[in-house]
């Protein structure tokens, strides 16, 4: 007799992922180093908080921004928690709908100063050759120009108004962006894969949207959350030397009013120094959270300050 086949049945075991193929791809990278960094944490709950603030200005500010409600340079009382400014205006309400002014022009000058930097690097890192040395040139001539003298005098001659202060900052501050991603996009464009997809007859204009620019858009969010207090900053100080919008009440007209009704020698502190702390805590805010970010995609970095906490994770998983 012919012996029956035994056929063993063998149930299917899922493969272990390894710890440190969790996080290959850059964006989940990202996310696990942000997530665990306690700066980056920090700074994203600071933001989320003032964008909060900001937006629910209409419905929280205890006066509007036009309504003046006492003496000029009223000290802190009950009815007006840090005072009234030159003018008779709740010092609190104007910090509220002032942050919305500021924060609107750095999130709008940076996303113009994002999008420019980022399309000159992508195009100068892939393509190179001539098309690398024009752009360059023309990096090279914005970062040799003083930008905040040439701010004050476009802000001059254009006029003083909201969108024209954005566009102003955003078109003269996109050079370290442009930078930063033209020299990844060199290193990423000689990888295996962009070689085969261009061996397989891939457009540039498929490669680059497909391959390249997911791989450097976390470092461009990075530079982006970077730019974003330094664009604020810039507002500030151009509000501060009489440049910015009158009809706006934004962080630095409100430091430029008080520093032209002489608050500092009134001793009426309430008026300067609430809005320069909140500029400061922005600016730190972003520094905490774009550093982090830049951090973790810095390989060099990285593994410099691989910590002990992260290194037994990674003996715990890979263990049997």
């Amino acid at each position: 007799m012919i012996p029956e086949t035994q056929t063993a049945v063998v149930e299917p075991v899922e493969p272990e992922t390894p710890y440190a193929a969790r996080w290959a791809t850059p964006w989940g990278r990202l996310w696990h180093d942000v997530r665990s960094s306690p700066s980056a944490i920090i700074g994203s709950v600071i933001l989320v908080l003032l964008i909060l603030v900001a937006l629910l200005a209409p419905l929280i500010a205890p006066y509007g921004v036009n309504e003046q409600v006492g003496q000029p340079l009223s000290p802190p009382s009950a009815q007006h928690l840090l005072g009234l400014d030159d003018g008779g205006y709740d010092v609190l309400s104007l910090l509220m709908w002032g942050l919305r002014v500021s924060l609107l022009v750095g999130f709008g000058a940076t996303l113009i100063a994002s999008t420019i930097g980022a399309a000159v690097g992508v195009y100068a890192g892939y393509f190179g050759s001539w098309t690398d040395g024009i752009l360059m040139r023309i990096t090279d001539y914005f970062l040799v120009v003083p930008l905040l003298p040439l701010m004050i005098v476009v802000a001059d001659l254009w006029g003083a108004n909201l969108l024209h202060i954005i566009v102003i900052i955003g078109v003269l501050s996109w050079t370290m962006t442009a930078l930063v991603v033209r020299a990844q996009v060199r290193s990423i464009k000689g990888r295996v894969y962009i070689q085969r997809a261009r061996a397989l007859g891939a457009r540039d204009s498929r490669i680059i949207m497909r391959h390249v620019v997911p791989q450097v858009m976390p470092l461009i969010v990075a530079n982006t959350v970077l730019n974003i207090a330094y664009a604020i900053f810039t507002e500030t100080a151009l509000a501060f030397l009489g440049l910015g919008d009158p009809n706006q009440v934004s962080l630095g007209t409100m430091i430029e009013h008080a520093f032209l009704s002489a608050a500092i020698s009134q001793n009426a502190w309430w008026a300067v120094v609430p809005p320069g702390i909140l500029v400061a805590i922005i600016i730190l805010a972003c520094s905490l959270l774009g550093r982090s970010i830049e951090d973790s995609l810095n390989p060099r970095l990285r593994s410099a300050h691989l910590s002990a906490r992260a290194f037994r994770m990674r003996r715990v998983a890979e263990d049997p």
